[in-house]
């Protein structure tokens, strides 16, 4: 959709597979390279290079391409090379500390959950804006049609008015009459201009949501209309069950928190590695540069060790401590949400229910008064009535009228935040 918002949730996706390329960055090659001389009364102490090309793999194990020059006069006797040059190939194993997980790895597959997890607060937008534009099309729906209601009820009494008018002239109607039916039609007319303003106001809102390519804002076209429509799907048990076992599985509130848990997991593991002892086995295969012929593994070689350990262990067991507690803490507000979720929904599905039974009867009010309404005009006409009567009877059936429409613009509101609060898009509701 062209719309700022949307856009922006938009950009969460690319932020995600930004995630991905920069953990994928740890896994780059990398190329170090070094240059040293010593020159100190007329004598060349030593004139060193050294380069180095190591290839991390998503492995535990990390091939590495070497290659030295080495020359001087007083250079050290270990570490002269036949040649003064020699190039190496080789690996790095760890054998303790790194070798289930490292902090490269545990990053790319944080990042990969954060796919998932950008993924759904891009839903969360989503599914939030569309709900407010759902809200503000079922104001507008309320404000139109009471708009109409006053134009209708503003034309009646002016006809009521003209007809006393008549009346009065021909001597069946009083002064006071007339006055009545004037201060009724004018107030019908403040009440008319009322409900015109809070229309216009209600077709601004829905301008916010209407734009076009560019950026470009739009306003809603003048004969635009809001309409009802006549197929409604009805929210039962049954409906009810089902969109709160989807919540349970699809709500992006709850896939946040289950990622965030499994980011923490994968931190725990990372912790627990920082237990072992650092023990990284090293070994390169060795060879002249100006010398014929491939690796002799078994002759020519270069073989170590690396070994390291805190005696303590403090600030490990320390950190894994920590992350076990934000699993736990991540685990009772997964839990909570979960509570507040089915909740939320059982509300509002109750309010639904609510609205439905206090619709119907209203539209049962609505049609007495208006037999009540007709009734009284009938007997206008033969003379059996008056302004009062008929002015009480419109003055009831406008505002039962007013709340039917009021009713049916918030039995839909309530679908929609039915719908949001399950973490459906309100979009999917049939109206």
């Amino acid at each position: 959709p062209i719309y700022p918002v949307a856009l922006q949730a938009q950009l969460l996706s690319e932020q995600a597979r930004q995630e991905i390329r920069m953990a994928r960055g740890s896994f780059d090659p990398k190329l170090d390279a070094s240059w040293g001389t010593k020159k100190f009364e007329d004598k060349s102490y030593f004139n060193t290079v050294n380069g180095t090309l190591s290839l991390p793999t998503r492995t535990p194990v990390t091939p590495k391409v070497g290659f030295e020059r080495r020359t001087g006069q007083l250079l050290d006797p270990s570490e002269k090379i036949p040649g003064n040059q020699q190039v190496s190939a080789g690996v790095m194993l760890p054998l303790g500390r790194g070798l289930l997980t490292d902090e490269r790895r545990t990053a790319l597959r944080q990042a990969n959950l954060m796919t998932t997890m950008l993924e759904a607060e891009r839903v969360k937008v989503i599914n939030k804006l569309l709900l407010e534009g759902a809200v503000t099309y079922w104001s507008w729906y309320y404000r139109h049609q009471s708009f109409l209601l006053f134009d209708r009820a503003s034309s009646v009494a002016l006809e009521l008015f003209n007809r006393v008018k008549l009346n009065y002239r021909q001597g069946e109607a009083s002064v006071l009459d007339t006055v009545q039916a004037s201060i009724t039609w004018q107030m019908r007319m403040v009440e008319r201009q009322e409900a015109l303003t809070q229309l216009q106001n209600a077709r601004i809102a829905v301008s916010n949501f209407i734009w076009e390519e560019g950026l470009q804002p739009l306003d809603l076209q003048e004969n635009a209309v809001p309409t009802l429509s006549e197929g409604d799907r009805r929210i039962d048990n049954e409906e009810l069950g089902r969109l709160t076992d989807l919540a349970m599985e699809n709500h992006p509130e709850l896939i946040k928190l289950r990622i965030k848990i499994n980011q923490l997991e994968l931190e725990q593991t990372l912790a627990r590695e920082w237990l072992k002892p650092r023990l990284d086995l090293n070994y390169y295969m060795l060879r002249q540069p100006a010398t014929p012929g491939l690796f002799d593994p078994k002759n020519d070689y270069k073989l170590g060790m690396d070994f390291s350990m805190p005696l303590f262990l403090r600030k490990e067991r320390a950190k894994l401590k920590m992350t076990g507690i934000k699993i736990d803490n991540s685990t009772f507000e997964l839990n909570q949400e979960q509570r507040d979720i089915r909740n939320d929904i059982r509300k509002i599905f109750n309010e639904l229910l609510n609205v439905t039974a206090v619709l119907s009867r209203q539209q049962d009010m609505a049609a007495a008064y208006q037999k009540l309404m007709d009734g009284e005009m009938l007997n206008l006409q033969n003379g059996e009535s008056d302004l009062f009567k008929i002015n009480i009877q419109q003055e009831k059936l406008l505002q039962a009228k007013e709340k039917v429409i009021k009713l049916q613009a918030e039995y839909r509101k309530q679908k929609a935040y039915l719908y949001w609060a399950a973490g459906v898009s309100p979009a999917l509701v049939q109206q």
